[in-house]
C-alpha cells in the first residue's frame, strides 16, 4: 500500500506475533543484514518498508557473513519465538550440541513415526554430539533462511532469530535447492566455513525437516531418513 507521503509499505496480518518478527528484523539489521525497516506494529499487524531489487547475491552473502560475526557468549535467545507457526524454544546453553539436540530436535520428535524416531534418537545419543561440536561461536542467525524469505536476491525477511552455529543458516538455504553461487562466493570472501561443514550439513538440516514434518506431514519422512543415512555412513 502507499502512504499519504507516497512511501510504499507492506502491511502483514495473521503471520504470527508481530513483536517477535519486528525484534528479529531489528536484530539482523543492527548486525549488518539487509532487512526492511519496521515502520510500525500493533498486536495484530506489522508495517514494513517496501523493498525491491536489483539482485545483489554477492552482497547478500557478504552481509550474512557479517551478521554471523555478531556473537553472544551462549547459544539461544533471551526468549522463545517462532519457526513458521511453531514455537521455537531458545533456553540458553553453553554447548551447541546441547542446545541443538535439546531445543531444536527433541521437541519435534513426537511428530515422527516410531522407527524413524528411534533412529534419530540413537543418532542424537551416539553420533550427533561429536559431529556437531567444533570450534563454533554462537552467531546471530536468521534462523529460517530459505528462498521464500529472501526478497529480490538482496533482502532478508521473516526471521526466527537466535544465536547458534552459523552453518545452520546455510544448511537451511541448501535444503530445498542450492545456495546461489554468487551468494556463497560473497559469504566465503568474508568468513569461510570451518573444515568439516560438509559432514555436518545433513545433521543441521534435520531441524527444518522436522519442522516440515510437523507442519506438512509424512511427505518429509524420506528426507529425514536420507539425512540419517548420511550421518550413519
Amino acid at each position: 500500500m502507499t502512504l499519504a507521503d507516497d512511501r510504499r509499505v507492506v502491511v502483514k496480518t495473521g503471520g504470527g506475533d508481530p513483536e517477535l518478527e519486528a525484534e528479529g528484523l531489528d536484530a539482523l539489521r543492527e548486525a549488518g543484514a539487509p532487512t526492511p525497516a519496521v515502520l510500525g506494529r500493533t498486536d495484530a499487524l506489522l508495517v514494513l518498508e517496501f523493498v525491491a531489487g536489483p539482485e545483489n547475491w554477492n552482497g547478500l552473502g557478504r552481509a550474512l557473513a557479517q551478521c554471523h560475526r555478531a556473537t553472544s557468549d551462549r547459544f539461544g535467545w533471551h526468549r522463545d519465538n517462532l519457526i513458521a507457526s511453531l514455537p521455537q524454544h531458545n533456553d540458553r546453553a553453553d554447548r551447541w550440541s546441547d542446545f541443538y539436540l535439546e531445543h531444536r530436535l527433541t521437541p519435534l520428535l513426537p511428530a515422527l513415526p516410531v522407527q524413524l524416531r528411534l533412529r534419530l534418537e540413537a543418532a542424537m545419543t551416539h553420533r550427533l554430539p561429536g559431529l556437531l561440536d567444533h570450534d563454533v561461536r554462537p552467531s546471530l542467525l536468521h534462523g529460517d533462511l530459505w528462498s521464500g524469505n529472501i526478497v529480490a536476491g538482496r533482502w532478508l525477511i521473516d526471521p526466527a532469530v537466535h544465536y547458534g552455529d552459523r552453518e545452520l543458516d546455510l544448511a537451511m538455504l541448501d535444503l530445498f535447492g542450492s545456495i546461489p553461487a554468487a551468494m556463497q562466493k560473497g559469504y566465503d570472501a568474508v568468513w569461510p566455513l570451518d573444515s568439516g561443514w560438509q559432514e555436518r550439513r545433513p545433521a543441521l538440516q534435520l531441524y527444518h525437516l522436522l519442522v516440515h514434518v510437523q507442519l506438512f506431514g509424512s511427505g518429509y519422512h524420506r528426507a529425514v531418513a536420507s539425512r540419517l543415512d548420511a550421518i550413519e555412513a
